[in-house]
């Protein structure tokens, strides 16, 4: 499917808002062109500044339109390629989608303060905050009390990979990397992420890539 858009992001290993909208590209295998702007290198916030009104990645950009924010970003898609199916047809489900992807953008600060994403980082657990296993308790709470009810034997939140699990991924890889323990379906769910062929693709790539991040570099 040829659409002419193109999505500035950060690092692969690094960038979790940037990851969300890729993912939704790429799953769909719909056309765009890729700049990666690496985000720990000198001159990175002009760079972006050429392409992103808010100084932040990812933005889309199509046309003479862009847009930023990754649920921004997911919704626009939403609209333009409604034959994807990005959010559920049902309006309760995709109610509940909507809901839980914001939740996702607006909230769980203490977990991604704890466990910055890293797909480099070899598994191994740290010690949580209280209110960062509240995070954890809250999410998988979320995953599974979604997946009970919406998935219909599928694998994702809602049966097939959509807007809400784009927005959900970033936080397997929290749960991968720091060695969380998790109930088994929120356990499943990780591992139906990390299966995902555009998933793998981000992931591969990410490894491969020569930054490092100052935090990560002490």
């Amino acid at each position: 499917m040829a659409v002419s858009l193109t999505l500035v992001i950060g690092n692969k290993n690094y960038s979790s808002w940037s990851m969300r909208p890729w993912l939704a590209l790429t799953h769909n295998k719909i056309q765009f062109q890729e700049i990666l702007v690496p985000i720990y290198e000198e001159g990175a916030a002009e760079k972006i500044r050429k392409h992103s009104p808010s100084g932040k990645l990812p933005v889309l950009i199509d046309g003479d339109r862009a847009v930023w924010e990754s649920l921004a970003i997911l919704d626009y898609l939403a609209e333009k390629l409604p034959q994807l199916g990005l959010w559920p047809a049902g309006p309760g489900a995709r109610a509940h989608a909507r809901a839980i992807a914001a939740e996702m953008h607006a909230g769980f600060r203490d977990l991604r303060m704890a466990t910055p994403m890293n797909l480099k980082r070899e598994p191994r657990p740290i010690e949580l905050s209280v209110e960062a296993q509240a995070d954890v308790a809250r999410i998988t709470a979320i995953w599974t009390d979604t997946r009970r009810r919406f998935a219909r034997g599928g694998s994702y939140l809602f049966g097939g990979f959509g807007a809400a699990d784009c927005m959900f991924a970033p936080v397997a890889t929290r749960i991968r990397n720091y060695a969380i323990k998790v109930d088994p379906i929120s356990a499943d769910y990780v591992e139906a992420i990390y299966k995902l062929p555009a998933f793998r693709a981000w992931r591969e790539a990410g490894l491969k890539e020569p930054w490092t991040a100052p935090y990560d570099a002490i």
